[in-house]
């Protein structure tokens, strides 16, 4: 089965809107900053943004940071993902482990990642091995939640059709459970890495000497608010990226469902 290739021009078209509410935010933050009902110094303009960002970028802590948060984003969201849709489908699938698991996560759930700053603190010191934690842990239980509802809800008559006709386990988990589910599994994802993103800026605001939290919070100490603003337009900009990425990726192989 092959996915029906898009028209030209397709995929720019589906650009206009998003270019346009990005033009109408970018039109309204200039005139609010230039037209003096907001102090110069805590909200400076586009232009004044960028100036900053550009300032950044040459001296090279914009690379540095960037880097150093990747890095932690990254190690803590595969391996959240990786335990999150296993755990997932276990417990998707299996109903006794489901009764088993499902109350713990979901006293786990309501707790938030900056909430454990200090614990993981304590337990592993201001390494990256606690923020790399902290940011599996938040990645894990989103992640879970998702694949969960939709292991959950693949027919029981399809996995009892197939072992009827004779397939094994692993047909039937890669033949009929995989398919059926991928669709939660990719929206686990994505909302996995902007949950990650979340938890990135609580684990560098509780101790690390780079990374793009951090370098919020040594900005927000001096007051450069038009530092503050770049930082915040780089994590906005690469949660963006990182979604259309996963959403690329899942056109190309979950192309059989609709959404």
């Amino acid at each position: 089965m092959h996915a029906t290739p898009s028209p030209p021009g397709r995929g720019l078209a589906g650009l206009g809107p998003a270019l346009g509410a990005a033009g109408v935010v970018l039109a309204l933050w200039y005139l609010l900053a230039h037209s003096g009902g907001v102090a110069p110094g805590l909200l400076p303009t586009p232009g004044a943004t960028m100036a900053a960002l550009a300032d950044s970028a040459r001296s090279g802590t914009l690379a540095t940071d960037l880097g150093a948060s990747l890095a932690r984003a990254g190690q803590g969201f595969a391996l959240g993902a990786v335990i999150g849709s296993a755990l997932g489908f276990t417990t998707g699938y299996l109903p006794k482990v489901s009764a088993a698991v499902t109350p713990v996560i979901s006293f786990l759930r309501p707790i938030p990642a900056i909430a454990l700053v200090p614990l993981a603190t304590a337990w592993f010191g201001i390494g990256e091995s606690a923020k790399r934690l902290l940011i599996a842990y938040a990645v894990l239980l989103a992640v879970w939640l998702y694949v969960h509802d939709g292991v959950s809800r693949v027919p029981v008559s399809h996995l009892r059709a197939a072992r009827s006709l004779g397939a094994p386990l692993h047909r039937r988990f890669t033949e009929v459970l995989l398919p059926a589910a991928a669709p939660a599994l990719l929206a686990a994802l994505r909302y996995g890495a902007s949950v990650a993103l979340l938890a990135l800026v609580a684990a560098e605001l509780g101790g690390a000497d780079s990374g793009l939290a951090y370098r919020l919070q040594v900005d927000g100490q001096f007051l450069r608010v038009d530092r503050m603003f770049a930082g915040l337009l780089v994590l906005g900009l690469l949660g963006v990226a990182v979604d259309l990425v996963l959403a690329a990726v899942g056109r190309r192989f979950v192309h059989w469902s609709a959404s």
